[in-house]
C-alpha cells in the first residue's frame, strides 16, 4: 500500500448494507484512501431511489464515522446522466482526480492523474465500469454475505408492516430505517410503491408511447405539477399517452393544451398555431429502458419555441396536472422533477 493509493467504489446504496460495508473495509485494507461515489444523487425520491444523497451519507457515517473523520473514506455525490455515458464517465473521472489531488495523491505520470483502482464485487459486477475506466486497476472483492441486494431490502421494507432486515444491515442503519418508517416520506413512498405494484395488472407492462412538450419562452419553461401518483407534487413536462388513432406530434399538442390551457389575450392558442412553434430539428425519442417505474414507456419530446415577449402566455393547470406555471430555467434543479424529465429538458433546451 502506498500513501497515495486510491480506490473507488460506485453505487446507489439504497440503502447501505453489510455487503457494501464489506467492500469498503476490504478496499481500506488495500489502499490508503477509498472514494465512495453515491450515484443517483440528483433525483427525486421514488420507490427505487427512496433516500436522498444526504440521507445515504448519514448511513455511511453510522458505520464509518472514524474513517470519514480522518479522511481515509471520502464520500461524494454522483449525478445520473441517463442519456450520456460519456457525461457520466467524465463526471466520475473529474471527481476522482479532484478528490485524489486534494488529498495529496501522487500521480502515475499519465497526464497528472492519480493512481486509482476500482473496487467492487467479483468480476461480473464490475466489468461494466471497467470498460469505461480502462486506465484504472481492478480490486476484486468476493462477497461473504450471500446473494441479497439493496433491492431486496427495499422490497421487505416498503410494506404496511415494514420489515427491517437486521441480519444484513449494521445497527446504525437499522435504527435509521426504523425512524424513517415513522415519517410522512415513508408513507408517501409506500403509497407510490403500492400504486406501481398494481399498475401492470390495470394497464399492462407496455411498451407504451407518450409525447412530451418542452415549451420555452423568454428564458422560462412551462411545467406542470403532477396532481396524482406516481410522482405527485413533482414537476413534469406537459405530456401524456398517445391515443390509438393519434399521431405523436398531435398528442404533444393536445396534451399541452389540456394540461396547461396555454393562451393569450384572444383565448386558448389553437393547435395549428402551437404546431408552428415546434422546432422539428430538435424532436427526439427518449427510450431508456428504466426511465419509468410504471413499465416500458418510450416518449417523444417536442421543443416549442414561443415568441419572445414581455408578457408570457397565460397558463392554467388542467386534466391530471394540479398546477401549470412558467419557471425561470435557472431556478430549477434535478431533484424537483418526475422520472427523467430533467434530463430531457437539459438535452432539448441545451441547458
Amino acid at each position: 500500500m502506498h500513501a497515495n493509493d486510491f480506490s473507488v467504489f460506485i453505487g446507489r446504496f439504497q440503502p447501505l448494507h453489510i455487503g457494501h460495508e464489506h467492500v469498503v473495509r476490504q478496499a481500506l485494507s488495500r489502499t490508503s484512501h477509498v472514494i465512495v461515489l453515491i450515484g443517483s444523487a440528483n433525483v427525486a425520491r421514488d420507490p427505487r431511489n427512496p433516500f436522498t444523497y444526504g440521507e445515504r451519507v448519514a448511513m455511511f457515517r453510522k458505520s464509518f464515522a472514524y474513517e470519514m473523520a480522518n479522511g481515509h473514506l471520502i464520500v461524494e455525490p454522483l449525478d445520473d446522466h441517463l442519456y450520456s455515458d460519456t457525461a457520466w464517465c467524465a463526471e466520475v473521472q473529474a471527481r476522482v482526480k479532484r478528490i485524489a489531488l486534494a488529498a495529496g495523491g501522487g500521480t502515475t505520470g499519465d497526464g497528472g492523474n492519480p493512481r486509482v483502482s476500482l473496487a467492487g464485487y467479483g468480476k461480473d459486477a464490475t466489468s461494466y465500469y471497467l470498460k469505461m475506466f480502462p486506465e484504472w486497476e481492478n480490486i476484486q472483492i468476493d462477497s461473504q454475505y450471500g446473494t441479497f441486494s439493496a433491492s431486496d431490502v427495499r422490497q421487505h421494507y416498503f410494506q404496511r408492516i415494514p420489515a427491517v432486515p437486521r441480519t444484513i444491515l449494521s445497527p446504525g442503519v437499522s435504527e435509521w430505517l426504523d425512524q424513517f418508517a415513522l415519517g410522512e416520506e415513508f408513507r408517501t413512498l409506500l403509497a407510490e410503491r403500492e400504486y406501481l405494484d398494481a399498475y401492470p395488472a390495470q394497464w399492462g407492462k407496455g411498451p407504451f408511447v407518450t409525447a412530451d412538450a418542452v415549451v420555452i419562452q423568454s428564458g422560462h419553461i412551462l411545467l406542470v405539477e403532477r396532481g396524482r401518483l406516481p410522482g405527485k407534487g413533482l414537476l413534469a413536462l406537459p405530456g401524456g399517452f398517445v391515443d390509438p388513432a393519434e399521431r405523436v406530434r398531435d398528442a404533444a399538442i393536445r396534451e399541452l393544451r389540456e394540461e396547461t390551457g396555454i393562451g393569450d389575450a384572444k383565448g386558448q392558442i389553437p393547435p395549428a398555431m402551437l404546431a408552428s412553434f415546434i422546432d422539428d430539428s430538435r424532436t427526439r425519442v427518449f427510450d431508456a429502458p428504466d426511465r419509468s417505474l410504471r413499465g416500458r414507456i418510450i416518449t417523444h419530446a417536442f421543443l416549442f419555441r414561443l415568441p419572445e415577449r414581455r408578457s408570457l402566455f397565460t397558463v392554467k393547470g388542467g386534466d391530471d396536472a394540479a398546477h401549470a406555471h412558467w419557471y425561470r430555467v435557472g431556478d430549477l434543479s434535478a431533484e424537483q422533477f418526475f422520472e427523467d424529465h430533467w434530463s430531457i429538458i437539459n438535452l432539448m433546451a441545451d441547458l
